[in-house]
């Protein structure tokens, strides 16, 4: 934790000031934002408990993601029951943030 400070010390001053850390074994952690994920690989997980108050340190590689709000089978739908083409159903599925009923219905205003 602290360069030059041998661990069992740390250890043991962490518990007078009531300070508890567990490891917790994680293959991956996902945090889900509204427009992305991050994903931290090969993380070291950390739970501190420091007077009932909890909270996690992560280290690890850091990767993100980007979200889309709808799915293929999303636009599949959309062009089923607009008979727009895929880049309209797309466009129209991104302007609305994915709202499938929204979409469809702006659609078949413009789109016979």
């Amino acid at each position: 934790m602290f360069p030059g400070i041998n661990p069992r010390d740390m250890q043991k001053a962490m518990k007078r000031l009531g300070i508890k850390q567990e490891e917790i074994d994680a293959e991956e952690v996902i945090i889900r934002c509204s427009d992305k994920e991050i994903i931290v690989r090969n993380p070291q997980v950390a739970k501190v408990n420091m007077m009932g108050q909890e909270t996690f340190q992560i280290s690890g590689k850091i990767e993100e993601r980007g979200l889309e709000a709808f799915t293929e089978e999303d636009v599949a739908t959309v062009v089923e029951q607009t008979n727009c083409s895929d880049d309209q159903a797309r466009g129209a599925l991104e302007k609305n943030s994915g709202d499938l009923a929204k979409t469809i219905l702006e659609l078949k205003k413009y789109v016979r």
